[in-house]
């Protein structure tokens, strides 16, 4: 082997031991530089008790490849000032209201127009059920789920990163959500089989179903408003975060929103009240 041939090769070495991760577009994602924050408050309401397991499960996925995780359910972390670190925010299983004040919703609203991440986790379609933005970001807020059991959810975008290595249709027990006030925006990657679920409410399948009659959303991404997000419905048993490959299924929702973020730039950010009218760009 010449000399040119073998420092190639080493080059190459360095790159594919820094970068474990690559998005859509073929970024990498430079896990020494990502550093998320993990939000576990709830409001008044269900509390799951998967959020342990999930904190556990993310924390171990930033061993596992290098990132750093933060983990917190005080909303005074909501600051611009200390929100600038974050390449991306994690919400597992959050529900109802967590955010105290509306000075801390508006340094939430601000950080993703100021360009940053966000990956929601199952019954995040119940926070913030009363803050129109709040919703239209995640992409609607949630309406109801039959009982827990077991059914058929279709990747529907095999070529997006993070439905790789996933089965294109995959069994599994949980909580099919269904989502009101949807937002035309996000973009589904992954959908739930409506005709392999049993319950004894088909009225409210139909209801909640509305013009869905054989697929529906499980899974999306969305950039919207300066920001990136990922979410996915499934994930309500504890179990869960010990299964590889559910848990392959949330590093690559993370993994995607980290590649598309570049930096968090506040000047960027326009919204004077949580409530300020959307800008469209």
């Amino acid at each position: 082997m010449n000399r040119f041939a073998t420092v190639f090769l080493c080059s190459l070495l360095v790159l594919i031991t820094s970068f474990s991760g690559w998005s859509q577009s073929g970024t990498p994602v430079n896990w020494k530089k990502v550093k998320v924050l993990v939000y576990t408050k709830n409001g008044k309401g269900y509390v799951h008790d998967n959020i342990p397991y999930a904190v556990k499960g993310i924390q171990k996925l930033g061993q596992e490849h290098g990132f750093k995780v933060d983990v917190s359910d005080q909303p005074t972390v909501f600051t611009e000032a200390n929100l600038q670190q974050y390449t991306l925010l994690i919400f597992p299983s959050t529900n109802n209201d967590v955010f105290d004040t509306d000075a801390q919703r508006l340094a939430f609203r601000r950080y993703i127009e100021a360009g940053g991440g966000f990956v929601g986790i199952h019954s995040v379609t119940g926070t913030e059920r009363n803050w129109s933005w709040f919703k239209r970001m995640i992409g609607g807020t949630f309406a109801w789920h039959p009982k827990f059991q077991k059914f058929r959810t279709h990747v529907i975008d095999t070529k997006h990163p993070s439905m790789e290595g996933l089965p294109k249709i995959w069994e599994k027990e949980d909580e099919f959500y269904f989502t009101k006030e949807m937002s035309p925006g996000p973009t589904v990657v992954m959908a739930h089989d409506l005709n392999s679920i049993t319950t004894d409410e088909p009225e409210k399948v139909r209801m909640f179903g509305g013009t869905f009659t054989q697929l529906y959303p499980a899974a999306w991404y969305y950039h919207f408003d300066g920001g990136y997000t990922w979410c996915t419905t499934l994930g309500h048993d504890k179990k869960d975060y010990s299964e590889p490959l559910f848990m392959k299924h949330i590093f690559q929702g993370i993994r995607y929103v980290a590649s598309q973020v570049k930096t968090i730039d506040f000047k960027k950010a326009y919204a004077a009240s949580r409530d300020s009218p959307i800008r469209v760009n």
